[in-house]
Parts: structure tokens; C-alpha cells; sequence
């Protein structure tokens, strides 16, 4: 297989022990892997890669403890088109998911396939196989909801635990009021409603309760946010303090949310160090596409989020579309603090990357390379 830099799985066995280490010792000692996969966040939205008006400390704490890719690109400007390309390490086209999955009516007429097809390759399939625990918590729009209901479970990709929002089934929770009644209608799992501003504290605690439960064996997670995608709706009176900062009330309702999300991802890291897995645990950060575009956000000045010098948002196939932050931290085996400004790393990389590192099996014919080399500033 082609390689991205050089490997890591051997120096990864050598520092865990794992070439001299039994079947279950090896399990025990394989590395966890947590995936924070935001939605709509621009490249300059983390204050870390450039955001000029407001901080985001702890995405900020997590690039300083590891290592920051500025040349990482998704495959796709818009969400399940991308989601599909981290999940399988190959590329969307393969699985006729080219654009977001809707109705069955827009599926139908953009030549889309409803659902990821369930026998697509996934990280969580082959890391469950290798004794992994498996789990899903947030935005799947891989299949499911509106009026698709026979889409397949996210365990039928290897997860085994979920919970999702109105963009897929089995259990899920639902921020749209009128929304709830129509989830319930296709079944499949429980629903549960919540206020929007709610959404990324119930997955964030689903994200740290299965980490507290399986800290005692291997296990891969995926936080996957609703946010920072609009409608921007934050905890009611948070965006009052930055007045100061913009006059439009729609930027500040942005960086509230943005705000909110930055402390949730603070309480994972934390949570992960105060169990002692640092050490034991790589964590990968980054997003689906580029900022919203909407033509009515532009009614009162430039759309929230930001590309930095790059030009394009979501939807667009300019560098603000599909070049995302990157950050992957490793305590003691990821170098602290670096930034690699030459090597060039895709979504479809993440899964035989995964893979390598916990010394899985990788399938020939996944479009993604081994980049596990990046990450220890093998650029």
C-alpha cells in the first residue's frame, strides 16, 4: 500500500509492546481513537488556525498538545458526501452519494443512492472485529430520516452504540419541535426531544459516559456535532457578551454556539486526561466542509465562520470549501506543538491510517493511504 510519510505501526508496537505482547494483552494495550468531526466549521473558525475575533481555548489546548495540519482536506464541500469519505476511506462516488442526502424525491432526481450502501467498508466494522469498542454519538446523514425509513441502523457499520439527530435512524434527538411527531413516525429507535442549544451537551455526555465505561479495553468514538451548523440558536442570553465584537445579531448567535462547542470539546479532553488516557488515546479533530452560504445570511453583512485567506465556503470546491482545520493529539507519542505546513492529508486517509495504528488489517482497494507517519512530524 502507498504510504504518507512514514509508518508508525512499528514504533506504536515498540512503545506499547505489542510485538512481544499475547492476543489479549495486545488488546488491552491497543490505542483508543476519539474523532470529533464538526459540522460547517471553517478553516479559521478555531482561534488556533486564525479565528480574529473571538478564542476557542480548548480546541486551542489540543493543537498545543499535538500536532496541526494546515494542507488537511475532506473530500467533499457538503456533509454526507463527506461523512461517507471518512467513513469507508474511499471515495463517495463509489457508494452514489455525491451531494446530502434528502427527501426520496431530491435522492431520486440527484441519482443518489438513499442510504450508504451497509456493506461499504468502515473503520468501526474492522476496529469491532479486532475486539474494539465501537461507538457513534451525533450527526450521521449517511441514510435515514425526513421520509426514509428502511435506512440501515448505525449498527450495521459497526457501532455499537449510537445515538443520532433527525438525519438517520434508531435512537436520536430531535431539536425541531414540529419535527419529534415525524421521527417518531418511522420508528426504529427511541426520540428524544431537546432544545438545539442542548444537542452537543447530550452528545458530549453520550461521548463521556461510553469512554468512562470502556476505559478498560480498546475503544473508537465518534463525536460528530450538529455545530456550528446553522440555524445558530445558542443557550438563551449567551451571545449578550458579544455585542462588543459584532453589530449583527446573527454573528453573534454564531459565536455563541462556536463558544459552547469549544467548552464541550474541553470536557472530553478532560475527562479522557483525568482517567489517565492521554497516553493511550489518539484524538483526531476537524470538519465535514467550509462555513454556511446561504445567500440570505449575506443580507446583513458577510455569513459567520471563517476560511481564513482561502476563498470559497460549503458548497464550493475552493480551498474555504474542503480544506479544514486539523488537529491529532497522542500524549507522549504525537509531538506537542507542532504544525506541519507541507504535508497534504485527506479524509480518506483517517480510516487505513486508524487501522495501521492499531494494527488492523486494511483492505487494497481503499482509495485512502497510510498517513500515519504526519503524525509523528514525518512531514
Amino acid at each position: 500500500m502507498k504510504q504518507c510519510g512514514l509508518t508508525i505501526l512499528s514504533l506504536v508496537a515498540i512503545s506499547l509492546g505489542l510485538e512481544s505482547a499475547s492476543a489479549e494483552e495486545s488488546k488491552s494495550e491497543r490505542p483508543n481513537f476519539v474523532v470529533i468531526f464538526i459540522d460547517d466549521m471553517g478553516f479559521a473558525d478555531p482561534s488556533c488556525f486564525g479565528n480574529p475575533l473571538i478564542k476557542t481555548p480548548h480546541i486551542d489546548k489540543l493543537a498545543a498538545e499535538g500536532i496541526r495540519l494546515t494542507n488537511f482536506y475532506v473530500n467533499s464541500p457538503i456533509c454526507s458526501a463527506s461523512r461517507v469519505a471518512l467513513t469507508t476511506g474511499q471515495y463517495q462516488g463509489r457508494w452514489k452519494i455525491h451531494s446530502f442526502l434528502n427527501t426520496r424525491a431530491a435522492i431520486a432526481n440527484r441519482g443518489m443512492a438513499n442510504y450508504l450502501d451497509p456493506s461499504a467498508p468502515t473503520t468501526a466494522k474492522k476496529l469491532k472485529a479486532a475486539g474494539y469498542a465501537t461507538a457513534h454519538f451525533g450527526k450521521w446523514h449517511m441514510g435515514g430520516g425526513r421520509d426514509v425509513d428502511d435506512a440501515p441502523l448505525p449498527q450495521a457499520y459497526g457501532f455499537d452504540e449510537s445515538l443520532v439527530s433527525f438525519e438517520g435512524l434508531g435512537d436520536r434527538i430531535i431539536s425541531n419541535p414540529k419535527g419529534v411527531e415525524r421521527a417518531r413516525a418511522l420508528g426504529h429507535g427511541k426520540v428524544i426531544p431537546c432544545k438545539r442549544w442542548e444537542r452537543m451537551q447530550i452528545q458530549t455526555d453520550r461521548t463521556i459516559d461510553f469512554v468512562r465505561r470502556h476505559r478498560d479495553e480498546p475503544f473508537y468514538v465518534r463525536l460528530f456535532p450538529n455545530d456550528v451548523h446553522d440555524a445558530h440558536v445558542p443557550r438563551p442570553g449567551s451571545a449578550d457578551k458579544f455585542r462588543s465584537v459584532s453589530d449583527d445579531p446573527y454573528v453573534r448567535d454564531f459565536f455563541a454556539v462556536l463558544e459552547e462547542m469549544d467548552k464541550h470539546i474541553g470536557r472530553l479532553v478532560t475527562t479522557i486526561d483525568e482517567l489517565n488516557l492521554g497516553n493511550k488515546t489518539l484524538i483526531f479533530f476537524t470538519s465535514d466542509n467550509g462555513p454556511t452560504d446561504w445567500p440570505k445570511k449575506y443580507l446583513t453583512g458577510p455569513p459567520a465562520g471563517f476560511t481564513g485567506p482561502y476563498r470559497g465556503r460549503k458548497w464550493s470546491l475552493f480551498e474555504g470549501g474542503i480544506r479544514m482545520p486539523f488537529i491529532a493529539r497522542w500524549t507522549g507519542t504525537i509531538p506537542a506543538g507542532i504544525e506541519d505546513k507541507s504535508s497534504v492529508v485527506a479524509a480518506i486517509d483517517l480510516s487505513p491510517t486508524i487501522c495501521r495504528i492499531a494494527g488492523v488489517p486494511v483492505e487494497k482497494d481503499l482509495d485512502g493511504v497510510d498517513c500515519s507517519g504526519v503524525l509523528l512530524g514525518k512531514a
